[in-house]
């Protein structure tokens, strides 16, 4: 699903990838484990498509189609989510209007029908019962008043309504107190499927408790320097990355 095949990015000149290469089959989790400075969230902007992170080499390919060649915008209405370490606040702006916009902007530019306001609630409030969203909270500006774990919550909520095909979670965990890392990492899990594919970027093994990864890469000096299942995660969680480091 996900191809990348010796990425190279600089950002404001500084290069931070280094020639990295990744595959992410459909119907699979990925978790992308590392040292801070490593080139994670580099990454994941860089796929996203963020000004600033200048691609030097490389390709990135979802489903066969060249995303670095697309805008942000249509990277997203093609099935990219990204999940934000540090979702932002938009005062003045309804969260559910935002979603709805966003949604059937998407929608449109995939020549599919938009979804009706009746339809749109229906799918709203199923996803917020589940991610224990109220109701107080979806009538706030988007993200405006929230606590972290809320932040985090409402980027999960997102995600089902928009229902992409690939998704990149960088450090969802980041802030979360266990009740809220349990009940984000049931939304997280409730969106796999066989025709999407997840990559999780995360620092500790406690996330990955919640969310089985099929697959372990660790990032060192922006490549990857081992891969493994799941097991690689409880090792990184014991010795860190000091072998990977000096080898790199």
């Amino acid at each position: 699903m996900l191809k990348i095949r010796n990425l190279t990015v600089a950002v404001h000149g500084t290069q931070i990838l280094n020639g990295l290469s990744l595959e992410v089959p459909a119907g699979e989790v990925h978790a992308i484990m590392g040292p801070n400075g490593a080139g994670k969230s580099t990454l994941s902007y860089a796929l996203a498509g963020r000004p600033n992170y200048e691609v030097l080499g490389g390709t990135a390919t979802l489903n066969g189609e060249d995303i670095l060649s697309m805008e942000p915008e249509i990277r997203a209405a093609y099935g990219l989510f990204l999940s934000f370490q540090y979702p932002l606040e938009i005062p003045g702006v309804p969260t559910l209007t935002f979603l709805r916009t966003a949604l059937n902007e998407q929608r449109k530019t995939r020549g599919e029908e938009e979804v009706s306001a009746p339809a749109f609630m229906r799918m709203a409030r199923e996803a917020a019962k589940r991610l224990q969203i109220s109701d107080e909270m979806l009538k706030r500006p988007l993200n405006v008043g929230f606590s972290g774990g809320e932040k985090k919550r409402m980027e999960i909520f997102q995600m089902e309504l928009l229902a992409p095909k690939f998704m990149i979670l960088d450090e969802t965990d980041s802030g979360l107190d266990i009740d809220a890392l349990r009940v984000v990492s049931d939304g997280v899990n409730h969106m796999r499927a066989p025709d999407r594919a997840m990559l999780v970027i995360t620092h500790y093994q406690r996330l990955l408790d919640y969310i089985k990864p099929d697959k372990v890469h660790v990032l060192v000096a922006g490549r990857i320097a081992e891969s493994g299942g799941a097991d690689l995660a409880l090792e990184l969680e014991k010795n860190g990355y000091d072998k990977y480091e000096v080898a790199a």
